[in-house]
């Protein structure tokens, strides 16, 4: 017994079930069927029909291409996939309807799938993977997945592609995948054969994880449904994480260097987020402040006395000002963005596990090395300062710091004014709350004026894509489902992305978006200013989001005054459903202005 498929429209003929519905009883050979019998779904001839060959050695397995790819997937811990079904990926996701070990996160929008596994990344340190469709759905995925590149979050991209490979133009959503995602992958492939099924995908994988970047694998629609022994195919392993620790000449080095001066101050990046406890020590012994970067904002409660806020233009003057006096920068994982402006004209040693980060400036002293090794290795051979006068200087300008916040967050303007929601919500938004911060003043606020405690973040850093807030908030709630999850936004990010509200109540993930409402595409309107242009195009006509809220099935509200707030965003938190608060904002940066 075997199989016959019509080459117009994909049915397949089987011989041992036949097909009643027409006639033709179970067992009947196709030779023997009626030389006038038609394709019963497209009516073609039978002599459109062609044998599918099941001569080889996976012709008896109980597993396709497909269900092979999810099971590797299985054993690699990925438990989220995010994605919309269709044409040219049903192979893939028959395969996740059956393997009930990861989650299938059906989206209303690729990029918002892309987003979600780049924040999943930033925020668990896990992967998750996308799955579209060839040509338009792999096209959308491109802004989260350019997201994930420049942050270098790791990212699994699968998508399907036409049966038959790059026929020309006219192909239906056909494009040349592989040269399409080149530019934004570290690795980047298509499963032509098979038997390469688990050699790639573990190979995608591991550059994935190791070179912190997305991996893209393209499946065509006939490879995805070919049966496959995993058995029979070769794989690869990858090693735990890259621990490196430089040779004792070079700690000792460094450490020569930060003895020999007189005004340390260590700069917390992105790539130390993980070693918050070595920097405490490693300050408390060489009587540095700490300073951060936007995206390490948190690495340690801003209220901790080694603590001295952001370096960079949503940071305080003060904090510029003591890394300015500094007479020499230990700067950890940092990326040294324009924006965070670390001064290079200072001595600085510069601690990276990327070595293609090393060598800032022809002043820096380059360590190769895992921040969370390369610090308790330092500590040991520096010595131990007076902490007293350090301490009190970070208090003083950390103080009057708070106080000129407390100042502008006015409680009587309305519209309410950004740094009262801010302050609003450093008080109610708990400890161990997961924050997804969207790009645009709300963003410029909540760096500024937020106070982070033990909260865990993310963002869009290099890229700065607006959108990124509600599909992180997802990604977070999916990440912690014990935990809440709050998605600070603008009007202008949120309409991005804003058709995902409802996957969060389909999908039961009961997140608080706070919408800074004012009506303009804000951070446009300041920068035309700044430029001495007149303001143009940044009007924005919203849509009543509370109603917009309940439409979906979630919890809606609307605040307009400040004694609205506090209370508008407990009964969200408290409703047990996806909500919106919708506050009406002050589009001026600057009140005068």
């Amino acid at each position: 017994m075997t199989g016959w498929r019509c080459k117009v429209c994909g049915y397949i003929y089987d011989e041992e079930k036949g097909e009643e519905s027409v006639g033709i009883v179970p067992g009947t050979m196709f030779p023997d069927i009626p030389s006038d019998w038609t394709c019963p779904v497209c009516g073609a001839p039978k002599s459109a029909f062609e044998k599918i060959d099941a001569t080889d050695v996976h012709a008896d397995s109980e597993q396709t291409v497909s269900d092979v790819i999810i099971a590797e997937l299985q054993k690699w811990g990925v438990k989220l996939v995010f994605g919309i079904p269709g044409t040219s990926s049903l192979g893939l996701v028959e395969a996740l309807r059956k393997n009930n070990s990861l989650r299938y996160i059906v989206v209303r929008h690729e990029e918002n799938a892309a987003m979600a596994a780049s924040a999943y990344n930033k925020l668990t340190g896990n992967i998750a993977a996308c799955l579209t469709i060839a040509g338009p759905g792999a096209t959308n995925l491109t802004t989260g997945l350019y997201d994930a590149q420049a942050d270098h979050a790791s990212v699994l991209s699968l998508n399907g592609q036409v049966q038959i490979q790059y026929s020309g133009p006219g192909g239906f959503q056909e494009i040349d995948q592989d040269a399409f995602f080149r530019p934004m992958t570290v690795y980047n492939n298509t499963i032509y054969d098979r038997e390469k099924t688990v050699l790639l995908l573990t190979r995608a994988m591991k550059y994935a994880t190791l070179e912190h970047g997305v991996a893209q694998l393209s499946i065509p629609n006939n490879i995805q449904k070919l049966p496959l022994k995993s058995e029979h195919c070769r794989r690869e392993s990858v090693i735990a994480g890259a621990n490196i620790l430089p040779e004792q000449s070079v700690i000792a080095e460094a450490a020569e260097k930060i003895n020999a001066s007189e005004h340390p101050v260590i700069i917390a990046g992105w790539g130390a987020y993980d070693a918050a406890e070595e920097i405490v020590r490693f300050a408390s012994t060489i009587a540095a402040p700490i300073v951060t970067t936007f995206r390490a904002k948190g690495i340690l409660p801003e209220n901790h006395p080694w603590s001295l806020g952001i370096l960079g233009s949503v940071g305080a003057p003060s904090t510029r000002n003591m890394v300015l006096e500094a007479d020499l920068l230990i700067t950890l994982g940092v990326g040294f963005s324009t924006f965070t402006n670390v001064p290079l004209d200072t001595d600085i040693i510069q601690v990276d596990i990327n070595p293609i980060k090393l060598g800032i400036s022809p002043g820096t002293y380059p360590v190769w090395g895992a921040c969370s090794l390369v610090i308790p290795a330092l500590e040991k051979l520096c010595r131990v300062r007076e902490t007293g006068p350090v301490l009190k200087t970070i208090a003083d300008r950390k103080n009057a710091w708070n106080a000129q916040r407390d100042r502008e967050a006015d409680a009587t303007a309305v519209p309410v004014r950004p740094p009262f929601i801010m302050n609003t919500l450093s008080e109610i938004i708990p400890e161990d709350a997961v924050i997804s911060v969207d790009v645009g003043e709300n963003q410029w606020w909540f760096g500024r004026n937020f106070r982070m405690q033990h909260q865990r973040f993310a963002m869009s850093g290099y890229l700065a894509t607006m959108g990124f807030g509600l599909p992180g908030a997802l990604a977070g709630k999916l990440a912690y489902p014990e935990r809440d999850v709050f998605c600070i936004t603008g009007d202008g990010g949120f309409t991005m992305a804003m058709s995902d509200f409802i996957t969060a109540v389909k999908y039961d993930l009961p997140i608080v978006v706070v919408i800074l409402n004012n009506r303009q595409l804000g951070m446009i309107q300041v920068e035309q200013m700044t430029e001495n242009y007149p303001n143009f195009g940044t009007e924005l006509l919203n849509p009543d989001f509370a109603e917009y809220a309940r439409a979906c099935g979630g919890f809606g509200i609307t605040v307009g005054r400040p004694q609205e707030l506090k209370p508008a965003i407990i009964e969200a938190l408290n409703s047990g459903l996806p909500a919106i608060v919708d506050v009406a904002t002050d589009a001026r940066r600057f009140p005068s202005s």
